[in-house]
């Protein structure tokens, strides 16, 4: 199956899935089941699978054919080029294709020169001003091909602008852009660049970053510091007639080995095979030629040869242009999109459907309490009432003022129930304190202060090692905390479950020791700039200056998750204590209420208790119910076929 079939299955399940959250949710209002917890585990269910999104990262040195790669495998249904990938017209700059429903179809340019100014990458995208603005038809295949060609535009600059973009190093001849004639040298004339497109795979939730060649990529650490970690995989392309070159050793070892811990997520493309097609070899020496070609190459890189797959990217574009099966078969082309679509998309689906069966799980026992708490409250109402059988209306009337008195009673003990969340915020606000902006800051500043100093940095890597060490720290003190919050959430649920008959259970504390190896791939990505062979590149200041926004900006965001995942538990655990208060509140009424009914008339005994019962049998089959419709969101990620979403 191709890796676009793969993605059409994968596509299908997720809006099966939503589909089927919208009538939980629908099924939970009319229920009355809706609380401020579940609402909660509904969003994030519906945030989660909706907004996942799989980034494959397409990396390589110039002239491999990266750009007709992606043409190939993803736009061969245009019946022509897309990216620019013609002779002397490459990609200049990062660039992103995906899909934003809210945005209409367009290309935004992010202009060089803003590497001049103290904002990083991800505080620009949200700055929509500095960026240029051109509208794509996508109807239109040649006015889409001809807007796209701009993120191959060059800017023509003197040696000292190139230096200041980052372009530029007098310690560094061998990385620098040829200087022409006219004493000016060629850089980018974008910094970044975002296509947004209604392609049928982009608009399924996948992302193509397409990545310039190693001397920009150099001059853009927030590249492989933040954009290439956050790719699912990445396809590293080679040529096959020259194999692993030294540019191409040196892009491996110090942009891609430290990216992930799993080797499956990284696929090595050999491609223009059709340059080893040689009418004077049989096709059998061909292939031995492209095979021996795989196997040297999986050697140098440390991989499998099965991680090696060796294509013609022109040949699988003009063959599926031309729907020419024979070479289609030829370029190999398919091979590599199975592998894309088994590897990447089988890993994907399994750590997504093991998110989404926990958030389930939760969403169930959330649920599951309210019901039971409901289930209990009728079994005593109903006991209540049994017990009045017979009983004159003084018997009545001492009962209803007992109720009174209870409800009296538990409306007074609401200063204990304070009291509790009152620890709970307390103990909180201690660990947002730690998971903080404020804290984070803190840490890095010293190692901003290190990276800012003229010069050679000697102790940039001692810095390095103390601010991480700080930022473990503060993780392992901060998973310390929600534990022992967890501990008194415990022990006051456990006390208030005694006193007033409630059914609390702590949600699971989120783990933020999971957060420690973020940490170290960050640490590890960025102590490739902290070596001999790049202590040149960091005395610069301009390049320094973008390291640490970089690295701020991608410490950001793990620290914004970890502090999100609190606050879903926190808010989890506190809808779950209002649940249940407000159900006593409702059942003191309710109890009072049919006391009433009671008093009114001799026949409302027997009423109220038929009334009762079929509500605990309506309970029943809303538990039953209930159960039922989370096991088809748990099923749902292993049953993808068309069958399926088509019931």
């Amino acid at each position: 199956m191709s890796f676009n079939q793969e993605f059409d299955e994968h596509g299908a399940w997720r809006k099966q899935f939503a589909l089927r959250l919208k009538l939980m949710s629908e099924w939970l209002s009319d229920h009355d089941l809706l609380e401020a917890g579940v609402r909660e585990r509904l969003d994030q269910l519906h945030v989660q699978v909706k907004n996942d999104k799989i980034m494959v990262a397409f990396v390589a040195e110039f002239s491999r054919g990266k750009s007709e790669l992606i043409n190939a495998v993803f736009f061969a249904g245009y019946g022509r080029r897309i990216m620019p990938a013609s002779a002397g017209r490459t990609t200049m700059c990062p660039t992103e294709l995906g899909y934003d429903a809210e945005i209409p179809p367009c290309l935004r340019l992010l202009p060089i020169e803003t590497r001049l100014q103290s904002k990083s990458l991800l505080d620009w995208r949200n700055s929509t001003a500095k960026w240029e603005r051109v509208d794509l038809d996508v109807n239109d295949p040649q006015q889409l091909a001809r807007a796209i060609q701009k993120v191959a535009e060059v800017r023509r600059v003197s040696r000292s602008e190139a230096a200041a973009l980052g372009f530029w190093n007098d310690e560094l001849p061998d990385d620098n852009p040829p200087v022409g004639a006219d004493g000016l040298v060629e850089v980018p004339k974008w910094r970044h660049a975002l296509i947004n497109m209604a392609h049928p795979l982009l608009k399924q939730g996948l992302v193509i970053l397409d990545t310039p060649g190693l001397n920009a990529i150099g001059a853009e650490p927030e590249l492989t510091v933040s954009l290439l970690p956050q790719a699912h995989a990445v396809v590293f392309i080679l040529a096959a007639d020259t194999g692993v070159t030294k540019s191409d050793l040196a892009i491996w070892r110090q942009h891609i080995t430290g990216l992930a811990d799993g080797q499956a997520t990284r696929l090595v493309v050999l491609n223009k095979i059709d340059t080893m097609w040689d009418a004077l070899s049989s096709p059998e020496q061909v292939q031995l030629q492209v095979a021996s070609q795989r196997t040297d190459s999986a050697d140098v890189l440390g991989l499998s040869p099965r991680q090696v797959i060796a294509v013609s990217a022109q040949k699988g574009l003009l063959a599926k242009v031309s729907r020419d099966d024979k070479l289609l078969q030829a370029s190999n082309l398919m091979e590599l999109e199975a592998a894309l679509g088994s590897d990447i998309l089988g890993q994907r689906r399994q750590i997504l459907g093991a998110a989404v069966a926990s958030g389930v799980q939760a969403l169930r026992q959330e649920t599951g309490r309210l019901v039971h708490t409901r289930a209990r409250d009728l079994v005593e109402q109903v006991q209540e009432l049994e017990g009045l059988r017979g009983k004159n209306t003084g018997v009545i009337k001492q009962m209803r003022l007992r109720i009174e008195q209870e409800q009296a009673d538990f409306d007074a003990s609401g200063a204990k129930i304070q009291a509790v969340r009152s620890v709970h915020l307390r103990l909180l606000k201690d660990l947002f304190a730690l998971l903080g902006t404020t804290q984070l800051k803190t840490h890095v500043s010293a190692l901003a202060r290190a990276l800012k100093q003229p010069g050679i940095k000697l102790g940039v890597r001692r810095a390095y090692g103390n601010t991480f060490e700080h930022l473990r720290a503060d993780l392992l003190r901060a998973d310390q905390l929600a534990t022992e919050i967890q501990s008194m959430l415990e022990g006051s649920f456990k006390n208030l479950n005694a006193e007033y008959g409630f059914s609390l259970q702590p949600p699971t504390p989120p783990q933020l020791s999971q957060y420690l190896k973020d940490l170290e791939l960050i640490e590890k990505s960025h102590l490739q700039y902290l070596s001999l062979g790049n202590a040149l590149r960091l005395a610069q200041p301009e390049f320094a200056e973008r390291l640490a926004r970089a690295l701020m900006s991608r410490l950001r965001v793990v620290y914004e998750t970890a502090v999100n995942s609190v606050e879903l538990w926190n808010k989890s655990a506190a809808a779950q204590l209002d649940a249940q208060l407000r159900e006593r509140r409702r059942n003191f009424s309710r109890r009072i209420e049919a006391v009433s009914r009671i008093q009114q008339a001799a026949s409302g005994l027997d009423d109220r208790i038929r009334e009762l019962q079929a509500q605990q049998a309506q309970l029943n089959l809303v538990d039953v119910k209930l159960a039922e419709l989370t096991g088809q969101l748990l099923a749902a990620p292993e049953d993808t076929s068309a069958e399926a979403v088509a019931a």
